[in-house]
C-alpha cells in the first residue's frame, strides 16, 4: 500500500469514561518512568461524572509544567549553533566536503550536513529566528530535516540531518556504468514519484502554521534516495527563506501580514538563480519563482524518472551543417512520445526492459506534461498531483504483485 503522508482520523471509543481512566493510568505510569522531564504530581486525576471538565488546581499547574518541560526537549526546537562549533566540526570547510558549499561532519554527536549560503538580503536576528523556528517545526518523511543554523558575516550555515544514500541524479545515471541503475524496476520509481509529490504538497500547503512555502530548488541532484528503503527525501527545504531569497511584493490578498508569520506564496515571490532544464518559462523572463514554478520543476523530475534521461543536455549533431550541438530536453522528447501511438513504450527507460504497466506509464507521462505547461495557470496544484500519483502508485503495486516481480529494496547505493 502507498505510504500515506497524511494524518489519519481517530475514532474515539464509545466508552469515554473507561478511555479516560485508562489514559490517566498510562500518564501516571509514563510520568514515573521519565527521568529527564520533571513531572510533579500532588495527587491523581479524578473525573467527576457530574462535571468531567473540573480539574484540581495543583494537577492543572503540574500538567502545564510537564508540557512546558516536554516541549523544551522536543527536536523541533531549532539549534542556534555558535560559529566556532561549525568551524571546528568542518575544519573551516576544508574536510569531508561533499561540494564547494557543503560538508558532512558530526555536531553534538549527530551526523549532519552543513551547507554554506550567502545572504541575498540583510535580515535581523528576530526575523531570522522566526523563520528558522517555522521551518524547523516542519516534519515530513519526504523532507530532509533542518536542525538549526549559524551566522557569520554575510553567510548562513544551515545544518541538516545526514541521510545515507545517493542523489536521484546519480541513481538514474551512473557515469561509470551507463547501462546500470539502482532504480531497475518500475515500482521503485513510482515510490520515489509518490514520495516527492507528498513532500512538495506538504511544503506548499501544510508546513508551518499559516504559511505556504516555495522550495525553489527542486531538481534530481537535490533529492536524496535513502539507502535503507529507496525512499526519496527533498533536500534544501527552507534554504530560500533563510538566505533571504524570499521578497515581499505588493498586493497581498489578505491586506495584512497575519500575526507576523510568513505569507503564502500568493503574496510572496522569490528571486533566485535557476537551474537549466528545471526553470519554468515565466521564471526565465522574470527571475521570480512561485509554487507553480515548483510544480514545473517537479514535472521535469517525473519525466527524468520515467525516461532515465537528463533534464537538459547537448548532443553532438554530426549531420548538422555547422557540425555543432543540438539541445535535447526531456520535456520535448516526452511531448513527442505522447503524440505518437505506442510512443510511451519506446520512450520509457530501456533499462526497465519493458517490465512496466504501459497504461500507467502513459498516465504518468501526462501528469509530468501537465506540470510543465507553459502557462502557469494551467498547471495543477500539488494537492491534486499528489492524489493522482498515489492512485497510479497503487495501480503499479497491484500490477507488480500480479506479475510476481521482485520488489526487494534492500540494495546498496555504493559506487560501481
Amino acid at each position: 500500500m502507498c505510504r500515506s503522508k497524511k494524518s489519519t482520523s481517530v475514532i474515539e471509543p464509545k466508552n469515554r469514561n473507561m478511555n479516560r481512566n485508562k489514559r490517566s493510568a498510562t500518564l501516571a505510569t509514563s510520568s514515573s518512568s521519565t527521568s529527564d522531564v520533571p513531572i510533579t504530581e500532588s495527587r491523581s486525576y479524578v473525573f467527576d461524572n457530574t462535571n468531567r471538565k473540573e480539574w484540581s488546581k495543583s494537577s492543572s499547574v503540574s500538567s502545564r509544567t510537564s508540557l512546558t518541560s516536554l516541549r523544551d526537549t522536543l527536536p523541533e526546537n531549532p539549534h542556534i549553533y555558535h560559529f566556532s562549533e561549525i568551524s571546528a566540526a568542518t575544519s573551516n570547510f576544508s574536510d569531508h566536503r561533499l561540494s564547494s558549499s557543503s560538508c558532512r561532519c558530526s555536531i553534538r554527536n549527530r551526523e549532519v550536513v552543513v551547507f554554506k549560503r550567502k545572504f541575498r538580503r540583510h535580515m535581523d536576528m528576530p526575523e531570522l529566528t522566526h523563520r528558522l523556528a517555522l521551518i524547523c517545526r516542519s516534519h515530513h518523511s519526504s523532507l530532509v530535516k533542518l536542525l538549526g543554523a549559524s551566522v557569520s558575516g554575510n553567510y548562513i550555515y544551515l545544518v541538516y540531518e545526514f541521510i545515507p544514500g545517493a542523489s536521484l541524479a546519480d541513481c538514474l545515471r551512473n557515469r561509470l556504468n551507463p547501462s546500470f541503475t539502482d532504480l531497475n524496476n518500475w515500482i521503485s520509481r513510482m515510490q520515489i514519484a509518490a514520495d516527492l509529490a507528498h513532500g512538495l504538497d506538504y511544503i506548499h500547503n501544510s508546513s508551518g502554521s499559516d504559511s505556504g512555502f516555495v522550495h525553489n530548488h527542486i531538481k534530481s541532484s537535490s533529492i536524496v534516495v535513502a539507502e535503507e528503503n529507496l525512499g526519496a527525501k527533498i533536500c534544501h527545504f527552507g534554504t530560500s527563506e533563510l538566505c533571504g531569497e524570499a521578497v515581499e511584493v505588493a498586493g497581498n490578498p489578505s491586506g495584512s501580514d497575519s500575526g507576523g508569520g510568513l505569507r503564502r506564496s500568493g503574496s510572496r515571490t522569490v528571486k533566485f538563480e535557476g537551474t537549466r532544464g528545471y526553470m519554468a518559462p515565466e521564471f526565465q523572463f522574470t527571475g521570480v519563482a512561485t509554487q507553480k514554478s515548483d510544480v514545473y520543476a517537479f514535472g521535469v523530475v517525473v519525466l527524468e524518472l520515467l525516461s532515465g534521461e537528463e533534464a537538459l543536455k547537448f548532443e553532438f549533431d554530426g549531420d548538422g551543417g555547422d557540425g555543432g550541438y543540438r539541445r535535447v530536453s526531456v520535456v520535448d522528447t516526452a511531448r513527442a512520445a505522447a503524440e505518437e501511438y505506442g510512443g510511451a513504450r519506446k520512450w520509457v527507460d530501456k533499462r526497465l526492459r519493458d517490465s512496466f504497466p504501459v497504461e500507467v506509464a502513459e498516465r504518468m507521462i501526462r501528469v509530468g506534461l501537465e506540470c510543465v505547461r507553459d502557462d502557469p495557470n494551467e498547471r495543477p496544484d500539488m494537492g491534486r498531483i499528489s492524489n493522482e500519483v498515489s492512485r497510479l502508485y497503487l495501480e503499479s503495486k497491484k500490477w507488480t504483485e500480479k506479475m510476481g516481480t521482485n520488489i526487494d529494496f534492500s540494495v546498496s547505493l555504493a559506487p560501481r
